[in-house]
């Protein structure tokens, strides 16, 4: 079952964090690795998860055996987030603190240095990279790829909660055996449904340059006005290369992201005349009724998305 830590309270904390930051999270810190601590023998485990994505992969594989939860909110970015002193107090209870890896996670050093008993899994850290453009660092966004999430998420996963309780192996196993059917599921439908989009036409434009993994995996070219963890977004030449890119190109439509301003794209397409094709989930879950509330339907969505824009 998941629980989400309520986006109302983590601003209400970050203003206070603002003020006394320092003696909260020590205090939070401290609380989680004093020499008396022990863990709690529950019902239950307690799993925390950076982002909503791997919160969802995780409870298929936990079923009702533990309660998940995660840190950034819907509709914020990952890499730009800043935990505050509810985070700290979630993962320092947390059994297990799932997080992506590969620098998705900019802030994860400051959260999890002093926590003591809290098992932190990177569980995207065994798969395969592209880097970002320019640089050799690699791209974080593997989960766009869904055979990634079944060959490298999912084993990170299970081995992690079968060491953590070993009682619970054969459920886990099993749940994860049904999951790994669904996830290759999946990638057949996205291979299927994106087979109609003809070949010049299999272009992603998006602000932040997110979906390399899903592009080489399904045969497109995918561009950004930036470059993630780029020291500038949306510059004046950066919007002027794309801007380009899509006239050269003849692209058809162009695609804004839940986590991104849209104003960038609503620009870029008012000057070239190109429309938005429709919204993007790449960081984050949808809210409830956006029919992108999992990361299966999450990624559906984004399929029938470009399969719609790129070839009407």
């Amino acid at each position: 079952m998941r629980r989400i830590i309520p986006s109302v309270d983590i601003r209400r904390l970050s203003m206070l964090a603002a003020a006394v930051g320092f003696v909260i999270v020590s205090a939070a810190v401290l609380g989680a690795c004093g020499p008396t601590e022990e863990a709690v023998e529950e019902d239950t485990l307690e799993i925390v998860a950076s982002i909503s994505i791997l919160a969802d992969i995780t409870e298929q594989v936990v079923g009702e055996r533990a309660e998940v939860s995660y840190l950034v909110p819907i509709g914020e970015e990952p890499e730009e987030y800043e935990p505050v002193p509810s985070d700290f107090r979630a993962v320092s209870d947390a059994d297990i603190f799932f997080v992506n890896g590969y620098g998705l996670e900019a802030w994860l050093g400051q959260l999890v240095e002093n926590i003591c008993r809290t098992r932190v899994v990177a569980a995207a850290e065994d798969g395969p990279t592209i880097a970002l453009e320019g640089t050799e660092e690699p791209d974080p966004h593997l989960w766009l790829n869904p055979e990634h999430v079944r060959d490298y998420y999912l084993p990170a996963i299970l081995a992690a909660l079968t060491e953590t309780d070993p009682d619970g192996e054969g459920y886990y196993r099993e749940n994860a055996e049904q999951y790994s059917q669904k996830l290759t599921q999946l990638h057949e439908y996205i291979s299927k449904e994106t087979q109609s989009i003809p070949a010049g036409r299999r272009v992603i434009i998006t602000s932040e340059n997110c979906f390399k993994y899903y592009a080489e995996a399904y045969d497109f070219t995918c561009l950004g006005i930036w470059e993630i963890n780029a020291p500038e977004e949306g510059t004046p030449q950066q919007i002027a290369r794309i801007v380009d890119e899509i006239r050269d190109r003849e692209v058809p439509a162009v695609f804004i992201e839940s986590t991104i301003d849209p104003r960038y794209m609503e620009s870029i397409s008012s000057e070239t005349g190109v429309p938005i094709g429709g919204i993007l989930y790449s960081d984050d879950l949808g809210e409830e009724g956006s029919g992108a509330e999992t990361y299966i339907d999450m990624m559906r969505h984004n399929t029938d998305v470009f399969v719609k824009a790129l070839t009407d």
